[in-house]
């Protein structure tokens, strides 16, 4: 109802301090409930980076954007997507060429207009949950006191401290971001006192508890099948801890950390002694953020420089300073310096090659360096309006300096030639322009930094000449969870060919562009398309993809042919970017197994302790169900040689696959488990439901009794289980009979119901057979569940009667979406089972799922570093020292840019005659001499 949301609303939206902080304005009650309900489908990805209470605080935000050239646009972009209040986007320019090589949502037909203006529309159509609004005149006190963030680009030192200055004593959020040529800076003030809830976003740790000992400290000895994950400081609370209860009562506890698997707390000597169990689980303690206002920030002070790249280690600091001087010229001549023209002599005492090249690309608008920035900047508001996330403290320098030619560029190649791409030919000439458009690029992926990266091949005009093209290709179709992070897409393409729309969307940003759009999975089975001949006539590839195979396998084929490879990743928050240059850089390498470590069968099965051992068990019972079964019937009924298929399988394997067919096509009255109608479906839940959460149950206890030989069989990772009553005024009981009944109907063509109430009164008819334990042997290991599955096997007769009854009548599997309710039921029912803590619908489909969070900030900046990278590679650099790795967590501000690997240098053989080196793949053309006599043949070697 609306005064239950109200009511959600009012608990879940924290005041901002009173102090200094500007007038609120008015909330209606409309705009409450609205708050109390979160797009989960437009914002799935990112609720699982940001969560619901911080979306709750940012949709009471209102953000001016000032400035709306290519950063300013980059960042409004971003902060649109991210799902605040209202954004207003500000600017009294008109639109000039200039602007066009990196403010995408621009062009020809907008010069001369107003930049807000002309990009309203375009930012409008990015989420329709944010309002837009833009304002043309110049910025006044009274236009800042309406928002709670303001953002300032391309504006002047002496603006930057008035406005500054007054946001800081009003506690208005202040951030500065700005873009010179291949250089950038941002700003952050939040105010005299910023409560950060989540320094870093990550969830919070748990373990279980193996021993405590009595003393002074206490050590805490933890499961050995996980690291607790816990530093020094951290502060934790324990439960179900038996014996030792005191434990149970206290609050958050400051921890030493003394190992992987062990820390030590307070004094526990008085306390009674361990006997068994216990959770620890960790506590986000928040914390307070001073800031200064920016006109008290100016001088060097180390405190609030950040270093980011340690190839250029004092960086940041001469930046600092050369941005206030490039402030003072344009003070003093109303203008940038002209391209490639020395700045004022007045900063001549600093690093003198570094400042000449910041001088020599002040007038230049790069695309790459905008989203970089841009993406930080926006992350910056998230910060400030969500209160989640350490923020900037206090400046960010960066630069790209590395993508300049190794020669001078001579004065008159960075005239403006009138053209879209005079910004670009600013910093790099018209020379270079000419061999960006001859460029033929492959790119693999068109999703979240696919998107990124086709907007900025567009906008730096990548394949934009007559002998240049871009081939992107993705096989998936466009959701409407994809709208929050690939931006290219709008409501009216889902169901369409990811790879076709963001080639029609880039080639309006750019009509000039060259692109073809395949929907064409990159794996063996299209090397008949992706063949020599293709990769011989590519310059490059650029991988945007999700999993690591797809990843590894372009690598192989870019090493291959010998061609170059960007590739780039998010994950939340978190990216990374890596260049290969053939010959030079170490590649991505073959794909290796997964670091996680795999759930063992036992546990999934018998002995679950975690959340995640749950929800795989659950997934695991839905694809049986739904998923394995269906697909062997179908297979069953359509090929004629699926019998002697499945017997070659295994006799174990066998008997089940027969089983589960033989029972899915006889009814139910006759022994099986095919249903005649919807009531048969509830009848078959409702035996389900007693067979996995309660009969299943007590014979696991029969068999382990919690005391066996006098000694407890359940503790530590084992926890006892017991047995659930079914309920239907339970709500998740219901919700699992609902979802198991309509998915069952579904398989076999039923019409469905999710009328509970109808429901219930089924339910009420179904005999529920009383349960009879029965003597069985449990594996409890791994290899106890491999060899009693070898004892299982029976003869081959019983086989043979199944065959013999398995009849052909026609079977219709439609999928639904009872899926996740599913699957998140059974999990909780399952937890229940075993007092695990229940975890909601949303976070059992990022679990279940395997979901990668994924937010619009991240991808931006990632998209950005590949493309600086880019422009070295077509730079023709062979200087390691020129690349650069990179890893960024914008949660925290922590970035690391270094260089490269090497490629690993091999051992020549005494008889090889050449060798060719990449990083994982080696080719030795080799020169043996035997007894027969010389023998010349090709080598292989993978070094892993």
């Amino acid at each position: 109802t609306e005064s239950q949301c109200l009511a959600k609303a009012k608990c879940i939206i924290t005041p901002l301090p009173k102090q200094n902080r500007p007038p609120a304005l008015p909330i209606s009650l409309k705009v409450l409930v609205k708050m109390a309900n979160i797009d989960e489908d437009f914002y799935s990805r990112q609720l699982y980076v940001l969560g619901h209470e911080a979306m709750h605080r940012m949709g009471t935000a209102n953000v001016l954007i000032a400035g709306i050239r290519g950063l300013g646009v980059e960042i409004a972009k971003n902060v649109i997507l991210s799902g605040v209040k209202s954004v207003t986007v500000q600017d009294e320019g008109v639109t000039l060429w200039t602007d066009l090589s990196s403010q995408f949502f621009l062009n020809e037909s907008s010069i001369g207009q107003n930049r807000a203006q002309a990009s309203l529309r375009h930012l409008s159509a990015l989420n329709p949950h944010v309002q837009l609004s833009s304002h043309t005149g110049p910025l006044d006190q009274d236009l800042l006191m309406q928002f709670q963030v303001v953002v300032l680009t391309d504006s002047s030192l002496d603006d930057q401290k008035r406005f500054g200055d007054f946001c800081h004593s009003k506690g208005i959020k202040f951030i500065v971001a700005d873009t010179k040529g291949l250089c950038g800076q941002l700003f952050c003030d939040f105010g005299e006192a910023f409560e950060v809830l989540d320094q870093d976003g990550e969830a919070p740790e748990s373990a279980l508890i193996q021993k405590i000992s009595q003393g002074n400290p206490g050590v805490v000895v933890c499961s050995d099948d996980q690291r607790h994950g816990f530093q020094d400081g951290s502060r934790v609370i324990f439960s179900e801890v038996q014996g030792m209860t005191e434990l149970n009562s206290l609050g958050p506890v400051e921890i030493k950390e003394r190992g992987s698997y062990s820390f030590s707390i307070g004094d526990t000597s008085t306390f009674s002694k361990y006997e068994r169990g216990g959770i620890v689980t960790e506590v986000k303690q928040p914390c307070t953020i001073h800031f200064k206002a920016l006109s008290e920030t100016l001088t060097l002070d180390p405190e609030l420089l950040i270093t980011n790249d340690f190839g250029k280690i004092d960086r940041h600091k001469t930046l600092h300073l050369a941005f206030q001087a490039l402030h003072e010229f344009v003070k003093n001549q109303q203008r940038l310096p002209r391209p490639h023209s020395q700045v004022s002599s007045c900063i001549s005492h600093a690093f003198i090659a570094a400042v000449k090249q910041f001088s020599f690309t002040a007038q230049g608008e790069l695309a790459p360096v905008n989203a970089f920035i841009g993406g930080l900047a926006a992350q910056e508001v998230i910060k400030a309006c969500s209160r989640k996330f350490t923020p900037l403290k206090q400046w960010f320098y960066f630069d790209s300096l590395e993508c300049l030619p190794e020669e001078d560029i001579h004065v008159e190649d960075g005239l403006f030639n009138g053209t879209r791409y005079d910004g670009q030919i600013a910093v790099f000439g018209s020379k270079f322009q000419e061999k960006l458009g001859r460029q033929k690029y492959f790119l693999v992926g068109a999703g979240a930094i696919g998107c990124e990266l086709l907007k900025n091949f567009a906008l730096i005009g990548l394949g934009a000449g007559e002998e240049g093209h871009v081939t992107v290709t993705d096989m998936d179709y466009i959701e409407r969870s994809n709208l929050n992070r690939q931006f290219l897409f709008r409501s009216h393409d889902i169901g369409k060919p990811k790879s076709e729309v963001a080639a029609r969307a880039v080639k309006a940003m750019n009509p000039e562009m060259n692109i073809t759009a395949h929907q064409n999975r990159l794996a063996s089975e299209s090397e008949q398309v992706y063949d020599y001949h293709f990769f011989s006539g590519l310059d490059g590839a650029a991988a945007a993809l999700d999993n690591v195979e797809a990843r590894a396998y372009l690598d192989s084929r870019c090493v291959e042919h010998k061609k170059p490879m960007l590739e780039g990743g998010t994950l939340g928050s978190k990216g990374h970017t890596l260049v290969v240059v053939p010959h030079l850089t170490e590649s991505y390498g073959p794909a290796k197994s997964s670091s996680k470590k795999e759930i063992p069968l036992c546990t999934l099965k018998n002995f679950p302790h975690r959340i995640e051992h749950t929800l795989q068990w659950a997934r695991d019972q839905f694809e049986g169900l739904y998923k394995h079964t269906p697909e062997n019937v179908m297979m069953y009924l359509r090929d004629n040689n699926f019998m002697s298929r499945t017997l070659g399988r295994g006799d174990v394997e066998a008997l089940q696959i027969f089983s589960e067919v033989w029972g899915s096509l006889v009814d139910l009255s006759s022994g099986g488990s095919r249903p005649r109608n919807w009531e048969d479906c509830v009848h078959w839940a409702r035996l389900k439901w007693e067979t996995l959460f309660n009969n299943d149950i007590r014979q696991l206890l029969y068999c382990f009794p919690p005391m066996s030989h006098g000694l407890p069989f359940w503790s530590g990772t084992k926890r006892c289980p017991h047995p659930l009553t079914f309920n239907p005024g339970n709500v998740t009981h219901m919700d699992y009979i609902v979802a198991a009944a309509n998915l069952y109907g579904q398989t076999y063509g039923i019409s469905g119901s999710t009328d509970r109430a109808m429901i219930r009164g089924l339910l009420d008819r179904v005999p529920v057979p009383q349960f009879t334990p029965q003597s069985l042997t449990i594996p409890v290991t791994d290899e106890e569940m491999e060899e009693s599955e070898s004892d299982e096997a029976g003869g081959f007769n019983s086989q043979k009667e199944l065959t013999q009854q398995l009849s052909s009548p026609s079977l219709k599997d439609n999928d639904s979406n009872f899926h996740m309710d599913y699957i998140t039921a059974a999990s909780n029912l399952r937890a229940e089972n075993y007092d695990i803590p229940a975890v909601d619908r949303h976070e059992s489909k990022r679990i279940a799922g395997r979901i990668i969070p994924a937010i619009a900030t991240t991808t931006a900046a990632v998209s950005g570093l590949m493309c600086l990278e880019l422009y070295k590679l077509l730079q023709g650099h062979q200087s390691i020292t020129s690349y650069r790795t990179a890893f960024v967590n914008l949660a925290v501000m922590y970035f690391v840019m270094s260089l490269p690997s090497r490629a690993k240098p091999v051992l020549k053989h005494q008889h090889c005659s050449h060798v060719f080196l990449t990083c994982h793949y080696f080719c030795l053309i080799s020169q043996i001499t035997t007894v027969e006599g010389i023998e010349r043949d090709w080598y292989y070697i993978n070094f892993p």
